[in-house]
């Protein structure tokens, strides 16, 4: 009896033993791998979605990207909001968070190029020519004109100095519907509550009801340059392998494709 007690303890210490020995040994499942966070302008949204899913599909590392005006972004980034980049519609908002060191200086390079145009609903589309002293106040009638708040959306910057310089924007001022990001602008004109608007080229080819009657100078208004930097407080390890992908000649097509001048570094 005795015997067969401690033998029966044996057994039980050794499996007890050999169980607790698996469970240490089990590896930990690997902690999720951290999503790369980009802020962009929202002109971006289409070219820059597709090279994401080119990127992901390349190295299995995802991207989340929050579009909107470059204005609010940079504001989002200095009250504390964590993005692993930021690529903003003009050389401005970059500059503004340089100065409030928000980004790792000797990584920002100018990425791309736009045009500005003026567009209208496609079923009513006749061709304008933007020049000096062009009268879009009769062409608006008693309808507004779409373009993105001047004080804090790009497009709305450009919009504004260019009509400036052809004479023009004194007799629309007060005709203007000035929206949240350049897509609203966009959306306003589709809509139907404004029969012309002011956006990038780029933008056109996001909505099938609104075309391109109108081409502005470049002269007309500062050239349209869409900065890129990765932001100080990033800590992603595969930050900048997606900042040299957006780079490469991988992510030009994807560019090019919306419209996007690829600038030369």
């Amino acid at each position: 009896m005795a015997n067969n007690r401690r033998r029966w303890i044996k057994l039980a210490t050794a499996a007890l033993s050999a169980a607790w020995l698996g469970l240490s040994v089990t590896p930990t499942p690997a902690l999720a791998a951290e999503k790369i966070v980009v802020f962009a302008a929202a002109s971006m949204k289409n070219a820059l979605d597709n090279a994401d899913a080119a990127f992901t599909k390349e190295t299995g590392k995802e991207v989340t990207v929050s579009f909107a005006a470059s204005g609010p972004l940079a504001k989002q980034l200095e009250n504390g909001a964590p993005a692993d980049i930021f690529i903003s519609a003009d050389t401005n908002w970059m500059d503004y968070v340089a100065g409030k060191k928000l980004i790792k200086d000797e990584s920002r390079v100018n990425l791309l190029g736009n045009k500005l145009v003026l567009v209208t609903a496609k079923d009513k589309a006749k061709p304008v020519e933007i020049k000096q002293g062009l009268d879009l106040a009769s062409l608006l009638g008693d309808g507004r004109l779409a373009i993105g708040q001047p004080e804090s959306v790009p497009a709305g910057k450009y919009g504004k100095a260019a009509l400036e310089k052809l004479g023009v924007w004194a007799s629309v001022e007060k005709k203007v519907a000035g929206a949240e990001s350049v897509r609203a602008a966009l959306a306003l004109v589709s809509r139907g509550e404004a029969p012309y608007g002011i956006v990038y080229q780029t933008d056109v080819s996001a909505d099938p009801g609104v075309t391109v009657v109108g081409t502005f100078p470049a002269d007309s208004h500062p050239p349209i340059v869409y900065p890129i930097a990765i932001t100080s407080s990033s800590k992603n390890p595969d930050v900048q392998a997606y900042f040299d992908y957006l780079k490469s000649a991988k992510a030009v097509p994807f560019f090019e494709h919306e419209g996007f001048t690829v600038l030369k570094r």
